[in-house]
Formats: structure tokens, C-alpha cells, sequence
């Protein structure tokens, strides 16, 4: 169960929640990512799944993925910008006098009595939290969503109450759904086929805790998908993106993540992968997990960590250097993206290292945060944006999801993103970004988001002006802001 204390004060915005965040589940400290050994044979000596064993592969089948890619679905169209993958739940919001024990048996107790009398949809008063919202990758698609994407979700949702709000929310926002429930089992249980849900646990000092059914499970929450249904495949062959974060694998089995991502690929789908604080237990996961987890880092498009994140999975403290080893272990990746929480955020490409400081505003809550900063990451790369542009939309839209309360439908809206955009109130660190990229080859191109213009502090170094990017960020922008008030 992850603990958070809110405590709103004027500071530059978090983009993403704390780096200190911890799994879901207690596991072992992780380790550097290292190489895995062959792939096993299934029980009954059938061969693992090719979606799996791809990550460890030869050079005949890196040479593929290589390649060019190919076309969309069968009449090539791709029609939804983002897909996204799985963590679709209903986070029930709830004030307790005190946060749930730590012992594992008795934080589940906790849970299964939350859950015999939950709270009404809506039934908040002044001095108590008890509503229901969407959760999960909803956070994404709505941010995306009011950035203008087409968005979908794939995934499962029940036809139980808590599934019918899910499916009546993001209706409301655009947002299409595409379910999984091709592979049902018979045999599974009735709570198998229920909507997730994440409980919301907030106690008089604001402290969070979070606990859901999969936090006690040994198996994914969705056991009975064993296979990567039809619908799904289509829905991915018609997306530029398809998003997927280490929280799937509290849903599906890795081979079922790893099709998904060859799916992708060989639809000439982008493939974005967050590892979140489940990559790091996933290094001592179950020997499919990984693999999948291998698969997932090597062959994704664009990798978006957390500062602390980047280094469980390289054992490379410095950020900048973390993603150049992560970008040098890939086979497709493009980006890697490394979110600093109230410093701002980093991306490294092949050639570039491009460093953008967050905004100052006033800090609410950072739930959310990160997935908005994904959204903004998406639209850039779909725009073709600078690295400097793109890195710049994502600190604001994660800044503008920081100002309000909780996530899910609370998450940015395009009014404030331009507003901070205007403000360009930067918590500006020279001496953050000048040790950072301290030791990287000369060769490599490094650009600032300054708040004026500069000389630099070297040749290499190009200062870019907050000015400049807001001039160009704002046309495209205000142009969404009036198609979006035009649809309503």
C-alpha cells in the first residue's frame, strides 16, 4: 500500500507522483536489468509463445523489428491516435479514521470490509470523502482527450454497477471502450469478471493509501484472458499508439502484454511503455515476467520513467546517463523520457539530451500527474514536436493536473495548460541541468528550456526560449480549445 501526504504549498509542479513510490505488492529490492537466459518450454513441452520469447531472440529477428513498419489494419487505416492497454478500474474514494494496517492478511480483512458496504457514487460531505471516479490509464485517456487525440481503452470492465459508471464516464469525455471478454472461463469465479477497483483510503492528515483485489492475488486479476482476443488485435492495428505500464501485468500475464506490444509492431503501431514502481519488482518477478518486462524495455518506441525508476532498472544513478543506457539496450526505441517530479523532465534520443524545468504553481495533489505528462508526451510525438516543445506541454499539463484535487475527471483541462503556457513561471536550476549532463559525449547535441536567452554555458549547449516554444505551442493549442468547445 502506497502512503502519500499532501501538503499544498507554493513550489514548481510535480509531473509525475513522488519517485519514492512503492509497488503495489511487497518484493524483493530490485537489481540492474540483466540478460535472461533462453526461453523455457510450457508444461507438456509445448514452446513458449513468440511474443515472449522475442525478447531474447537473435539477430535475424531484431533485424525485423527494424524494419520498416507496416501498415495499419487491413484497410490501413488508423483512425485512434492512442490505445491504451489494460488498468481500467473505479477508484472509490473513501475518508478513514486511520490508514489500513501493514500486515498482508490484515490489510485484505480491511479491504473485504470496505467492500461488503461500499460508499454511494456520490455521497461526500464538507468534512468527508466518499465518491466514486475513474481510474487507472482513464487518467491518460482524458488528458489525452482534451488535448484533442482520439482515444480507446482495451480492457475489461464488468456488468456490475461499478462497471456501467466506467463505461458512462468515458463515453461522456469520447473516449471509446473495447472489452477482452473473447477468452471467458466458464470455470473462473463471478468476481473474476468485475470491474477493478482501487480503494482510495484517505485519513485526517491526508495521507493516501491505495489497495485493491490484486494486490492480494498471486495470479492476474483477469486469470481467464489467456490470449490476445480478435477485437483488441483490431484495435490496436488501427492505432499510432498503443500504451502500456507496468500495472498490466496486475491484470494479465506477460504473454498476453508481450502479443500485444507484437501486435503493435507489426501493425506499424508506436509503442509507449511506463514501467512505473511495478518494473522494479517485476526484475525479481516470475522468469515470464522477466522476459516481458525485457520485451517491453527493448522493443517499446518511447519509455517514460521516473528518475528513480530509471535507475532500478540500470543501476545508473544519474538520469541523463540512465536513459542513454536504456536507449542503448533497445532495439526500437526512439525516446526515452525521465520525469524529475517539482525539477522537471528529460528526454534522450539517439543524438539529443533536451531538458525542460517544471512550472511553479501551487501544488494540490500530484495524483494523476504522470499520466497527464504521458498524454502531453503522446501529442508531441504525434505532432512531431521539438524534444524542448514537447517536454514543455507535458511539465504544463502535468502542472495543470498538480492545481486541482485527485485525478481521473479532475485531471487538466486545456484552459489551464494555456494559461500556465502564457505564465511561463519556470523553477529554473542551472546548476541542476549543467551536473547532470556533465561527462556525456561532445558529439551529443544538449538543449535548455531557459526562461531568456542566453549564451550557454558551452558551444554545445543551446539555451531555448520559454517565449519562443509557447509561441509555437499556443497556435495548435487555442485551435484544439475551439474544436473541443464547438463539439460541446
Amino acid at each position: 500500500m502506497a502512503l502519500q501526504t499532501l501538503d499544498p504549498h507554493r513550489h514548481a509542479a510535480a509531473v509525475s507522483p513522488a519517485p519514492s513510490s512503492v509497488p503495489r505488492r511487497g518484493y524483493p529490492l530490485p537489481q540492474p536489468l540483466l540478460h535472461l537466459p533462453p526461453s523455457r518450454s510450457l508444461a507438456g513441452g509445448a514452446a513458449r509463445p513468440r511474443a515472449v520469447a522475442a525478447a531474447v531472440s537473435g539477430a535475424v529477428n531484431e533485424a525485423r523489428r527494424r524494419g520498416a513498419p507496416q501498415e495499419g489494419g487491413e484497410d490501413g487505416r488508423k483512425d485512434t491516435d492512442l490505445a491504451t492497454l489494460g488498468n481500467l478500474c473505479v477508484d472509490v474514494v473513501l475518508s478513514v479514521p486511520q490508514l489500513p494496517p501493514a500486515p498482508r492478511e490484515e490489510r485484505k480483512a480491511y479491504m473485504e470490509r470496505l467492500a461488503a458496504s461500499p460508499p454511494d457514487q456520490k455521497s461526500s460531505s464538507k468534512n468527508e470523502l466518499k465518491f466514486w471516479e475513474a481510474g487507472g490509464n482513464c487518467n491518460l485517456a482524458f488528458a489525452a482527450a482534451r488535448l484533442g487525440l482520439s482515444c480507446s481503452t482495451l480492457g475489461h470492465v464488468g456488468e456490475e454497477i461499478y462497471g456501467k459508471f466506467l463505461l458512462d464516464v468515458l463515453q461522456a469525455e469520447g473516449i471509446s471502450v473495447v472489452g477482452m471478454l473473447e477468452n471467458a472461463n466458464a470455470a473462473a469465479c463471478r468476481q473474476a469478471y468485475e470491474t477493478l477497483l482501487c480503494w482510495v483510503l484517505v485519513d485526517p492528515f491526508q495521507k493516501h493509501g491505495f489497495c485493491s483485489r490484486a494486490d492480494f492475488s498471486e495470479e492476474p486479476a483477469f486469470s481467464w484472458i489467456r490470449k490476445l482476443p480478435a477485437d483488441i488485435r483490431t484495435a490496436i492495428h488501427h492505432s499510432k499508439i498503443l500504451f502500456c505500464n507496468g500495472y498490466a501485468f496486475d491484470e494479465f500475464f506477460p504473454d498476453v502484454i508481450a502479443s500485444s506490444i507484437d501486435c503493435a509492431i507489426d501493425s506499424g503501431t508506436a509503442v509507449f511503455f511506463d514501467p512505473g514502481p511495478r518494473g522494479k519488482s517485476l526484475l525479481h518477478g516470475t522468469l515470464d515476467e522477466q522476459r516481458a518486462l525485457e520485451h517491453a524495455l527493448r522493443l517499446s518506441d518511447v519509455l517514460l520513467l521516473t528518475s528513480d525508476e530509471a535507475e532500478a532498472l540500470t543501476n545508473i544513478r544519474n538520469p541523463v546517463q540512465a536513459g542513454q543506457e536504456l536507449l542503448k539496450r533497445g532495439i526500437r526505441t526512439k525516446q526515452v523520457v525521465i520525469k524529475m517530479g517539482s525539477k522537471g523532465s528529460i528526454m534522450v534520443t539517439k543524438n539529443t539530451i533536451s531538458c525542460a524545468p517544471a512550472f511553479k504553481i501551487d501544488v494540490v495533489d500530484t495524483v494523476g500527474c504522470g499520466d497527464s505528462f504521458t498524454a502531453a508526451i503522446a501529442f508531441g510525438f504525434l505532432h512531431d514536436l521539438p524534444a524542448v516543445n514537447t517536454l514543455t506541454l507535458a511539465n504544463a499539463v502535468g502542472a495543470a493536473t498538480a492545481t486541482g484535487c485527485g485525478a481521473g475527471r479532475n485531471v487538466a483541462r486545456l484552459d489551464k495548460v494555456l494559461q500556465l503556457l502564457r505564465e511561463a513561471d519556470l523553477n529554473e536550476e542551472d546548476t541542476l541541468w549543467t551536473e547532470l549532463i556533465e561527462g556525456n559525449s561532445l558529439c551529443i547535441e544538449v538543449s535548455i528550456l531557459s526562461g531568456m536567452a542566453r549564451n550557454g554555458f558551452s558551444e554545445r549547449i543551446v539555451h531555448v526560449p520559454v517565449t519562443k516554444v509557447v509561441s509555437d505551442l499556443l497556435p495548435m493549442l487555442e485551435a484544439v480549445l475551439e474544436r473541443n468547445a464547438v463539439q460541446a
